[in-house]
């Protein structure tokens, strides 16, 4: 083959590689960060980017990837999720406990991620322990067993406020597990028992209470009824008494001026009722097979005078 061909087709190679290490093509939401000659250059955006080969390249960050810190140059500006594992605490009352965190945070600023921090998923990861600790420390251990949201939504500020000179934003910071001694689940176990057991008296005790109120209550209902009932009763009861002898009195009346009108005015109409009714009464003695002797009163005189004026009536009709 000729000489001249062979450099030819060695420098159009050249030219190619040259022109494939000069392309740099970056995908959405990722970045590089370019060094020329040891000192930064520039950031790429997403896109086609040129370099100079052999003299720019990119810096390498440290990643979290599957539970291992891995080097790369390629930045990734997603928010990413980090699953730190389990750490001890201790609470205010001196309870020792586990927890662990899941800490969602976006890299805003590459040149801050690369420059200002030698290794950002390890110094995010001690940052959450330590200030997690401080936190957790603060409170007893019925407030950190009930105040999830207070605990993330401090921890979230105090790393928040921590990493902007990283170039990281946290955008939320979740407690997965907060998990106390064995003891003290027990402890907590037999209080909550309790407490259901105590639960349980005072609304017994409560049912009971309210049980006999509205038993009392019916019963005071019903003695009220009944007396009133029986006042009711009695009042008619009167006023029926009343209304009969009102009755009978003007009944009585009318006969007496029935009997005055018959007799005339000679005659005297309560000798004639009088003697009516001392009649009607010797004949019930009459038919008494009991009675034996009849009384007479000591008036009888007046008796027998009513009677004999009402024979001289009739007789002189």
């Amino acid at each position: 083959m000729d000489t001249g061909l062979i450099i030819l087709i060695a420098i159009v190679l050249l030219v190619i590689i040259f022109a494939k290490m000069a392309l740099v093509i970056i995908p959405q939401s990722e970045t590089k960060i370019i060094e020329r000659l040891g000192r930064y250059h520039a950031t790429l955006n997403p896109g086609i980017n040129i370099i100079i080969p052999f003299i720019d390249r990119a810096k390498s960050i440290i990643n979290l990837s599957r539970g291992r810190y891995v080097y790369s140059d390629t930045i990734d500006l997603r928010e990413q999720v980090y699953d730190f594992d389990r750490q001890n605490v201790i609470t205010k009352d001196n309870i020792q406990m586990e927890i662990n965190a899941l800490l969602y945070f976006q890299i805003v600023d590459p040149f801050k991620a690369v420059y200002e921090i030698s290794n950002l998923p390890n110094a995010i990861e001690k940052l959450t322990q330590t200030t997690l600790r401080n936190i957790i420390g603060e409170l007893e251990l019925d407030q950190t067993l009930t105040s999830r949201d207070t605990i993330n939504t401090k921890l979230r500020a105090v790393l928040d406020d921590a990493t902007d000179k990283w170039g990281v934003k946290v955008n939320r910071v979740e407690l997965q597990d907060i998990i106390p001694p064995a003891s003290v689940l027990n402890a907590m176990e037999k209080q909550m028992q309790a407490e259901r057991n105590k639960r349980a008296a005072i609304l017994t005790s409560e049912g009971n209470k309210q049980s006999q109120i509205l038993q009392s209550e019916g019963e005071k209902a019903a003695t009220i009824n009944r007396a009133e009932a029986a006042k009711q009763q009695e009042i008619l009861h009167a006023e029926g008494e009343a209304q009969a002898r009102i009755r009978k009195a003007e009944a009585e009346a009318k006969a007496i001026e029935l009997v005055t009108e018959a007799v005339g005015k000679t005659t005297n109409p309560a000798n004639y009722l009088l003697a009516q009714k001392y009649i009607t009464m010797m004949e019930e003695l009459a038919h008494n097979n009991q009675t034996k002797t009849v009384y007479l009163p000591f008036e009888a005189t007046n008796v027998m005078g009513s009677i004999a004026g009402i024979k001289e009536l009739f007789k002189g009709e």
